[in-house]
């Protein structure tokens, strides 16, 4: 059966408005141009090696390797410029936007990281930059919201729904639609309408390829299992990708269990979600009988998220990746171990990944193991402060 064109098996495609439609058509066509064009490829390598400092390390970390009985490595994407992988797609699409004529670019942001990346890429390359974000994470993310400013963005709080990342990007689509001949939306993970879950996989998988070399470099072959945080998906699916194809490396998930599942305060699409179409793009959705999407938690701001990337869907529903979740106080405790064994204090999202070693602990004995440590948690300190006073 021929492949659907933007489509993970029944995931993907692309449901917008109609005035959208020529849009995604010519990011589409010059994306794929692009990929195959030196100058372009050329110009990405240089600011991914000189400005955001690839290749980050595979860092083999010792002291909580013997902790837990295995050998333990993490993928350190909190050492790129801005402190976590967003860098990485924010500076694919700001200089695919600039090559193909915009002059203007919008972006959405949860966590904050990926506004700072696109405010910062564009500021880099002279476009003028708006970024959307809901009220409530700009109280959890102040740090981050300054950063925007400084580095000459617009930031726009928004307070209608959750005032969250859903909110955000509804925002950010109403933006894109009227100005859409001169502006380009730097979507931020792989999710959204095609092409752009194809597009952001492709700029953020130099972490998988970097990680395989690095990999067999240190330990002479892959790892037995790659882990690493699920919001929309960009960071996993970016360590995902390269291994997809070497079926002997088990793909683990890990979603936002918030306070529980039980609760009913998560934002674990896959523990309790169901298929359905979402801001351009059919996956997995946390959602009533009804159709209306359910308002999700997570301590972190970056999983806090109703749905999940299409080709995570499609990866779960063919069973090459395993998908669970951690609560809230799983990830805090991850968040203090890895600050107090290694000396590094990770992002809350990676914290989730972290938090499902350690509690998988006695599955993992012996074997060898990668977290994507997607981030730094300096914009979580105060977050972090303020949740622990309350305890």
């Amino acid at each position: 059966m021929k492949k659907k064109r933007g489509y993970f098996g029944q995931f993907g495609g692309m449901f917008v408005p109609e005035t959208l439609i020529p849009a995604l058509y010519e990011l589409q066509e010059r994306f794929a141009a692009l990929s195959r064009d030196s100058e372009f490829k050329d110009a990405l390598r240089h600011y991914l090696a000189e400005y955001v400092g690839r290749p980050t390390p595979l860092y083999y970390a010792g002291n909580l390797s013997k902790r837990l009985g295995m050998k333990l490595y993490l993928k350190r994407e909190d050492l790129c410029h801005t402190g976590a992988h967003k860098i990485n797609n924010a500076i694919g699409q700001v200089l695919l936007a600039k090559t193909i004529g915009k002059e203007r670019v919008i972006a959405e942001t949860g966590a904050g990281q990926h506004g700072v990346a696109t405010a910062t890429a564009a500021a880099l390359m002279g476009m003028e930059c708006k970024v959307y974000m809901g009220e409530e994470d700009m109280k959890r993310q102040e740090p981050n919201v300054s950063r925007m400013r400084i580095l000459g963005a617009q930031v726009a709080g928004v307070a209608q729904g959750t005032r969250t990342l859903k909110d955000a990007i509804n925002e950010a689509l109403r933006d894109w639609v009227t100005n859409v001949r001169t502006t380009h939306y730097v979507l931020g993970t792989v999710f959204g309408p095609h092409p752009y879950p194809t597009m952001v996989k492709e700029f953020v998988s130099v972490i998988g390829r970097e990680a395989i070399a690095q990999v067999k470099r240190a330990e002479g072959r892959l790892p037995d299992a790659i882990v690493a945080c699920v919001g929309g998906g960009s960071n996993s699916m970016g360590i995902f990708a390269p291994f997809i194809a070497h079926g002997d490396v088990k793909l683990i998930g890990v979603e936002a269990g918030g306070f529980g599942i039980e609760s009913g305060k998560h934002a674990a699409r896959f523990a309790t979600g169901k298929i359905g179409v979402f801001q351009g793009t059919r996956s997995y959705v946390l959602q009533d009988d009804n159709g209306q999407v359910l308002a999700t938690h997570s301590v972190s701001a970056g999983l806090d998220y109703a749905s999940v990337g299409p080709e995570h869907s499609f990866l779960r529903e063919t069973k090459r990746a395993h998908y669970s979740h951690v609560k809230d106080d799983e990830a805090l405790e991850a968040f203090h171990l890895l600050a107090r064994e290694e000396g590094i204090i990770p992002a809350l999202e990676s914290s989730h990944a972290l938090a499902y070693v350690v509690k998988h602990a006695p599955s993992f004995r012996g074997k060898l193991v990668i977290v994507n440590l997607s981030g730094r948690g300096d914009k979580d300190l105060a977050h972090v402060e303020g949740l622990e006073a309350k305890l």
